[in-house]
């Protein structure tokens, strides 16, 4: 068995805890204490967050897209791989480390995507880009979902009055997806209370195997 390798550390937003990225032949993880908050060999249930967000605007010119976390840029590359070259991706990372892993240790599982011309990459609180500008869709991957263990700050943008700050940031007819390890019944019922029309999609971490992972898609559908 090949031991695992402890590549790099910085300290979680919240500024108490410590990340390590860790790497194991050609696998790489990033963990929290004892718990594992990515794996690079476990990407479908963050590729299919932007994927099935991003059949839903469809045909739309010059979409806008937000995601709030970098992590291992699985999001990311499906997102580009889901949309035309009008398209504009703005990723929001709150720590600046992970984007230095994504361009060094990492660059070989994010293959350029972050010199994508249609890429931005903002080294920030996604809770403070998502206010900054009208979207076609926000997709939300920041900690383990609703129930944040990395850091509490994150627990605004899942209330009701973050979830409406929100939808009040969607172009009509505008989706926020949001990643979580596991369902919770309190968050769909937020969702709800800030005015979204809601899906709840079970998915799996490894195309039909692995962890069940839940993906809210919720649509803004005002015509503001």
């Amino acid at each position: 068995m090949i031991p695992w390798v402890q590549l790099a550390s910085a300290r979680a937003s919240d500024g108490d805890q410590e990340l390590r990225l860790k790497r194991r032949g050609a696998e790489f993880s990033i963990m929290l204490g004892t718990n594992e908050l990515m794996n690079s060999r476990l990407s479908g249930s963050e590729e299919a967050l932007a994927r099935l967000s991003c059949e839903r605007i469809a045909g739309r010119k010059q979409p806008e897209i937000l995601i709030g976390g970098l992590g291992m840029g699985f999001t990311l590359r499906a997102a580009l791989a889901s949309l035309g070259d009008d398209a504009a991706i703005t990723v929001a990372e709150l720590v600046p480390e992970v984007v230095a892993w994504a361009r060094g240790p990492m660059a070989e599982i994010f293959g350029g995507c972050l010199d994508d011309p249609r890429v931005t990459i903002r080294e920030v609180d996604v809770g403070r880009v998502i206010r900054s500008n009208l979207w076609d869709v926000i997709l939300l991957d920041v900690d383990n979902g609703p129930e944040g263990i990395v850091y509490k700050g994150n627990d605004a943008l899942y209330s009701v009055d973050g979830l409406a700050a929100a939808r009040a940031a969607l172009k009509p007819a505008g989706v926020l997806a949001v990643w979580s390890q596991g369902p919770d019944s309190g968050f769909t019922r937020r969702l709800k209370q800030a005015g979204f029309t809601v899906e709840e999609v079970n998915t799996r971490a490894r195309g039909k195997r692995g962890a069940r992972h839940v993906i809210w898609i919720a649509t803004n559908g005002s015509q503001r």
